[in-house]
């Protein structure tokens, strides 16, 4: 039996200076409705697609929570079958947190959305709001306007004449926007953080430019009553030529300098990846487009701006260490100096994508046995056969309220016994699992073999399969009630979406994430005196 322990002691890991992962088991709208701090989401829905990546050491320390009702000691079993070896459960899952008196947050990504407003705050980022950026462009002045989001999430929405220049690119592709060192670098993004990080990485850099960061991002500028721009296709210009790259490195090379961080060798980094007694995550932290070009065996993609911002979905262990690479020395160099002040022991690859080592291949955590698959005609035939079939749609609670197959009840894997009870299912009767990746109905269905039922299936395309059958589907689109939905978070609901009582909301909950936070909670991060700051101790000193 898995043990247990309380909140306090719980408190007390977090604080004892040992490796820990603290994995809140419950899906993405509870997580997000309230969690501890430091707490990584890996959803019971997602759990074996998901853990190796953010816990690749068998032996790591883990804690689950739950929302007390029993899926963190599924999420135990489970993970002990795959080699776990070192699993206790919070006791009392999430409210026993609160409970002991400690703070719930909601949102996602909190950790770095808190640092990012920490920065703001201790290496005082300058920044303008949407009135005073138009009120600067219709007095002519010249500015560069870059976004520092994915370009996805620039083509959906961006303040008009913006760049894609996401933040991990910043330090490489920036000069060749720059018309000279005079002209005011202005750095967005939906919100606050990677604005924040974007313009300090900037500032941190040593760039003469004036740097500003756009206050509340698209988000500022919608509330200020102005049109964003849609379908954007101004992607980041292509890396600097050979004889651009020397400042560009000297410039990262001197802020590695400036946080203490090491450059390993080939043998050092291999070193460190081989210790089994601490787990070390190697991330390329360039493009997606250079990975699929080849990288080092057995590292893991990790885009350096999307990394600061939303560190938990890459990194699961506090007290890891993390190396990161690229293949100019000018990237990798940003991306460490910003995870050493997130609290991580971070080092850069000195030969990059061309270093000598090798990381050990993540351990496989997917059932060996997937179940069978129904493709139209075969699901025609069990169909006609057994017209009793249930169908349980395990797609996102969104998609299967704009359309579903007749009879089709929604469920999650969490809950999937639960429905099939209410149902009133017996062990014989055929399962027919909708998903929209394979491996969530393969999840799902061990759970339901193991409780006893004899004939699960899941279709070839998911819902595409039932529509190529020809089968009945929903009349009418079907809601869920809200509490049935806990795949979805509600409360970033329509923050990009024109509602703007939602947009402030979230504004509000970003500001005021640094005033919930207790001590130690914050005191995991170390934010660099900013150049200035450091010219003046260096001084004094």
């Amino acid at each position: 039996m898995t043990q247990s322990i309380d909140a306090v002691t719980l408190r007390g890991w977090l604080n004892d200076g040992q490796p820990l992962a603290l994995f809140d088991v419950r899906e993405h709208g509870q997580y997000g409705e309230g969690h501890p701090f430091f707490a990584v989401p890996l959803p019971y829905s997602r759990l074996e697609l998901d853990v190796a990546l953010l816990a690749p050491r068998l032996a790591e320390r883990i804690v689950l929570l739950d929302a007390g009702d029993g899926v963190a000691e599924l999420a135990a079993q489970r993970l002990a079958s795959l080699g776990y070896s070192n699993l206790t459960l919070l006791a009392g899952g999430a409210a026993a947190w609160a409970a002991a008196g400690y703070t719930l947050f909601k949102g996602v990504n909190v950790p770095s959305k808190t640092f990012g407003e920490l920065v703001e705050h201790q290496q005082h980022t300058p920044r303008l709001s949407a009135a005073e950026l138009v009120a600067r462009r219709d007095s002519g002045e010249p500015l560069v306007l870059v976004d520092g989001r994915t370009f996805a999430e620039h083509q959906k929405m961006t303040i008009p004449g913006a760049h894609s220049l996401p933040n991990g690119e910043l330090a490489l592709r920036l000069a060749a926007l720059l018309p000279d060192a005079q002209t005011t670098v202005v750095v967005h993004c939906a919100g606050r953080t990677r604005s924040i990080i974007g313009a300090q990485t900037l500032r941190n850099l040593g760039l003469p430019n004036p740097v500003l960061a756009l206050e509340n991002g698209t988000q500022g500028w919608y509330l200020a009553d102005h049109a964003l721009e849609h379908g954007s296709q101004r992607r980041y210009p292509a890396a600097p030529p050979a004889s651009e790259l020397a400042e560009a490195r000297a410039r990262s090379a001197r802020l590695l300098q400036r946080a203490g961080l090491p450059a390993l060798s080939a043998t050092q980094a291999q070193q460190w990846l081989d210790d089994e007694s601490r787990t070390t995550y190697l991330l390329d932290i360039r493009t997606a487009e250079e990975f699929a070009q080849g990288s080092i065996d057995g590292a893991r993609h990790a885009p350096g701006g999307q990394l600061v911002q939303a560190t938990d979905q890459y990194i699961g262990v506090r007290g890891s260490r993390v190396i990161v690479f690229d293949d100019d020395g000018v990237r990798a160099p940003v991306v460490a100096s910003w995870l050493y002040q997130l609290g991580y022991e971070s080092a850069v690859l000195a030969h990059g994508v061309n270093a000598a080592i090798k990381a050990s291949a993540p351990p496989r955590t997917l059932p060996a046995h997937a179940l069978p698959v129904l493709d139209a005609n075969l699901l025609r035939a069990l169909y006609a056969q057994a017209p009793d079939a249930l169908r349980i749609d395990l797609r996102e609670s969104a998609e299967y309220a704009r359309g579903h197959a007749e009879g089709a009840a929604w469920s999650i894997r969490p809950r999937l016994p639960a429905t099939l009870d209410r149902l009133g299912a017996t062990p014989d009767q055929p399962v027919i699992l909708i998903a929209s990746e394979p491996h969530i109905a393969n999840l799902a269905g061990q759970d339901l073999l193991a409780a006893g039922y004899r004939h699960v299936y899941r279709l070839a395309e998911g819902y595409r399969t039932w529509q190529a059958a020809g089968l009945p589907e929903a009349a009418e689109p079907v809601g869920l009630p809200p509490e049935a939905r806990i795949d979805y978070l509600f409360f970033v609901h329509d923050r990009h979406e024109g509602n703007k009582d939602a947009a402030r909301a979230y504004l509000a909950w970003e500001t005021g994430l640094i005033a919930q936070c207790a001590p130690d909670e914050l005191g995991h991060f170390r934010v660099l005196a900013s150049a200035g700051q450091a010219a003046d101790q260096s001084k004094a000193a």
